[in-house]
């Protein structure tokens, strides 16, 4: 829960973001899925599988929703503006992106 939205500030309810995503994301627990104009849930770390919501364009710079949620998320919080594609450009140069592990709600 959002502290905007009072949200407790304890470690179970934080999540790491850079300063663009959560500037986006502000107190959204809710979006609309660009593909039907639905208000869905944002993708939870905590309960939602990545996997289930999120894919790579072939070059592994854009992220793709698979699921209302996952494009709803993408969508609300910018998540392929060109500052983050260039970053993933960059990481991928490095040998650093993608992520070679997919971590479920318990890690």
């Amino acid at each position: 829960m959002p502290r905007a939205r009072g949200g407790a500030t304890a470690l179970g309810n934080l999540a790491l973001s850079c300063a663009g995503c959560n500037g986006h994301k502000y107190d959204k627990v809710v979006a609309a899925d660009p593909a039907t104009d639905e208000e869905v849930p944002l993708y939870n770390p905590r309960v939602d599988r990545w996997d289930d919501h999120f894919g790579w364009d072939a070059d592994y710079l854009h992220l793709i929703g698979l699921s209302p949620p996952g494009r709803a998320t993408i969508s609300a919080l910018h998540l392929n503006r060109q500052g983050v594609v260039n970053l993933r450009r960059a990481l991928l140069k490095l040998g650093l992106h993608p992520r070679q592990e997919t971590a479920g709600p318990d890690g």
